[in-house]
């Protein structure tokens, strides 16, 4: 759910709103739909960087990505047009939406006709594309695949499709498939469930060893897993015809809270005898494997495995020949292991040590291990978390990682040294910077944002010093001139529980602070989420700023940058103090003169529902509108991994989800209260809506509510996402 949130906000406040000019503030107004139709501030980007294997160059997608060009890290120059689809009319691709090279770089797999499935999950049509005989060749004829992948050698292609895996020998063009059990709703090979995938961040359950000779990947039978139900109606855009008359009943194993879950095994496929192997993970089926990862030695797979209540990680060492086990690595923690930590582990090319992010030290830093799990040193160290971990140069020793080491509303570069004694930030630019960098490390390009900078793309020397400017928005930044918008401004105040608590602020355009405003206060409020960052982002809340009010956003208790105690203060009890902590930001700004304190609302989306439902039905009166849009009202409703990371089972800590949840408080709803719900929503379940909705009802307590007919958990589609804020828009000036 975390980082759902974060993808759904952000293409919400990408889009925003009357045409009218202030004499005084020179301010433009804009519309509704200038913001969700015409787009009017979106920032444009650096689309598919990836860089060559002699880190020298790097490809980039051009021209509404049917363009794939090679340039120089050195000079900027385009040096080639590796792929340009005007060229092969007849290919039917209509766009390049992803691409990989093989290891020689002669030949692309590029991915067309994307189908999503769930939120990391798709189908698609690949293609191999020669670049000397300048053709293409389908991966497979047989139907759509899934997380094509190239072997380390470059001569075969790996995918699943239906729940089984092929591999395509590109020379022959043979599609051997290697798994024969796959069947919808009851057993998955290489490729997540429902759960793994959304909360465990991933979708490709299989790797190859960097010999290619194998082929180690995850089954999960998931037969034991409890289907969840949803309706589809015939809907528009798109509309399911089908379902005109008689609505189809969509079906999907979804383990609740306290529930089974797949049992997952990890097996070893030989290309050379065709053999499949078993991996040793222990005898606990009740347990969760997050990732497996050949390390650098093609006969040594390591295997994450993670006990149900997430709180001890081991990484097995595992012999691909005869998948023998032992641990290697492990760790424990009286609360919990965050899943960002997984993909942070790299195997150095020595073969003797790894690396990892852990919070051994109540921060999240990197630590060097040897593979017999003998911790070699801390490499990074302070009262500050790091929050990207891009890599090692084997050649200059160091680590390259993003932190936020100034403060927790900004982001830095660094790297520091293998004996851990010497760090340098690499980026000087007050805001948010985040670093892709090349293959050998010797260049990086950074995007860097603030609340007042749009997306700036630079590209660096490894240590640190700009080269040039790739993209700097200044089309964009020539209609922020044009409007002159009201952007964010930071602040802090302390709670009643003596806890200092940051935020921003957008004030209307011609604010007088001789007037009394009404405050709108958005928030998600997620474990290890961050809102109040400092980066770009104009959209709804500016809209609605322009409208006439104040709209604040303050990170509670639970939230991240602020170290483990912070984050985790939440655990067991997931809701309380986020409640709290909005309910004490509503009391802090009623006490600013300038602001009407009975006209406080908030609002919120997924998480940032479910604690605005809770202040509703706890706030005492403290908020007279409320807005939850897809909320969780009962964490008995929720998946078991995101859940139980936070609350442990249902049946173990009873007291900690009832107490949190707004379903079971309905009778002290105060204020105005609206629901809104996609009938289709996958991950919050409109179960969580419509059983709210029956409380409410039966404790004669009224409220507004809106369902979006076959709409997921993004509610968009068609004109759903502009009905949608018009709803909020419409809701707010009746309201509040």
């Amino acid at each position: 759910m975390k980082k759902l949130l974060f993808a759904i906000w952000f293409f919400a406040l990408f889009m925003l709103a009357p045409v009218q000019l202030s004499a005084q503030t020179g301010q433009k107004a804009f519309t509704l739909e200038d913001l969700m139709k015409k787009r009017i501030f979106a920032a444009s980007s650096v689309q598919g960087i990836r860089s060559m294997n002699d880190g020298m160059h790097y490809t980039t997608l051009t021209e509404n990505n049917r363009k794939l060009v090679k340039s120089s890290y050195k000079t900027g120059e385009v040096v080639s047009v590796i792929l340009d689809l005007n060229s092969f009319e007849d290919s039917g691709i209509k766009m390049i939406v992803d691409y990989e090279f093989s290891a020689d770089e002669k030949e692309i797999l590029i991915q067309s006709d994307y189908e999503p499935l769930y939120r990391r999950s798709f189908k698609a049509d690949y293609y191999i594309f020669n670049i000397a005989t300048e053709t293409f060749s389908p991966l497979s004829r047989k139907g759509k695949q899934q997380l094509a992948t190239f072997s380390p050698d470059g001569t075969k292609v790996a995918f699943v499709r239906d729940n089984n895996i092929f591999i395509t020998d590109i020379a022959t063009g043979e599609e051997k498939q290697i798994t024969t059990d796959g069947k919808f709703n009851e057993i998955i090979n290489g490729a997540p469930d429902w759960v793994y995938e959304e909360e465990f961040e991933f979708n490709k359950a299989f790797d190859w060893s960097p010999d290619s000779k194998r082929l180690a990947y995850v089954k999960f039978d998931e037969r034991n897993v409890k289907m969840f139900n949803m309706t589809m109606f015939q809907g528009q855009k798109p509309s399911l015809d089908e379902n005109a008359l008689y609505p189809a009943n969509s079906q999907f194993k979804y383990p609740k809270a306290g529930e089974d879950n797949s049992k997952v095994s990890v097996l070893v496929y030989n290309l050379e005898s065709g053999n499949t192997l078993r991996v040793n993970t222990g005898t606990e089926t009740d347990q969760y494997i997050p990732r497996i990862k050949f390390t650098t030695d093609p006969s040594v797979l390591a295997v994450l495995r993670l006990n149900r209540l997430q709180n001890k990680l081991e990484i097995l060492k595992v012999n691909a020949l005869n998948g023998a086990s032992s641990v290697m690595y492990a760790e424990e923690n009286e609360r919990y292991i965050d899943e960002g930590n997984f993909d942070n582990l790299r195997f150095l090319p020595d073969g003797k040590h790894f690396v990892i992010t852990s919070e051994h030290d109540g921060w999240s830093h990197l630590y060097l291990f040897t593979t017999e799990g003998v911790m070699v040193r801390q490499l990074t160290k302070g009262n500050f978390d790091v929050t990207e971990f891009y890599g090692y140069d084997p050649l200059k020793k160091l680590f390259y990682y993003q932190a936020a080491a100034v403060s927790p509303l900004q982001r830095e570069i660094y790297s520091v040294s293998l004996d851990g004694k010497k760090a340098n930030r690499l980026t000087a630019l007050t805001g948010t910077n985040n670093g892709a960098f090349s293959t050998t490390f010797r260049y990086f390009i950074n995007t860097y944002s603030s609340v007042t900078t749009p997306p700036v793309y630079t590209l660096h020397e490894a240590g640190g010093k700009q080269i040039r400017v790739l993209e700097d928005n200044t089309a964009l930044r020539t209609k922020l001139d044009e409007y002159k918008p009201s952007l964010r401004k930071f602040f802090s105040f302390t709670t009643p529980d003596d806890i200092t608590l940051n935020g921003w602020v957008i004030y209307p355009p011609q604010f007088d602070s001789t007037m009394k405003y009404p405050v709108l206060m958005n928030q998600y409020s997620g474990p290890n989420s961050q809102e109040v960052i400092d980066r770009w982002s104009l959209g709804f809340d500016e809209y609605i700023a322009q409208q006439g009010y104040i709209v604040m956003c303050v990170d509670p208790r639970g939230t991240g940058a602020r170290g483990e105690d912070f984050r985790k203060v939440t655990y067991l009890q997931l809701g309380k103090y986020e409640t709290l902590d909005q309910i004490a930001a509503a009391s802090y700004a009623a006490t600013l003169p300038y602001v009407d304190g009975s006209r406080i609302g908030i609002w919120g989306w997924s998480y940032g529902g479910f604690i605005s439902s809770s202040c509703m039905v706890k706030g005492n009166g403290a908020f007279r509108v409320g807005i939850a849009v897809a909320p969780v009202t009962n964490w008995r409703y929720y998946d078991n991994i995101y859940t139980e990371r936070f609350m442990r089972k249902p049946q173990d800590n009873p007291e900690g989800y009832d107490q949190n949840s707004p379903l079971f408080f309905a009778g002290d709803l105060q204020g105005k209260l609206l629901l809104v719900h996609g009938t289709a929503d996958d991950n919050v379940h409109v179960q969580n809506t419509l059983e709210f909705a029956e409380r409410l009802v039966q404790e004669g307590k009224q409220f507004d509510m809106m369902l979006y007919t076959n709409r997921n958990h993004g509610i968009y589609g068609g004109n759903t996402r502009m009905h949608l804020f018009t709803l909020i828009e419409d809701y707010l000036k009746e309201n509040l």
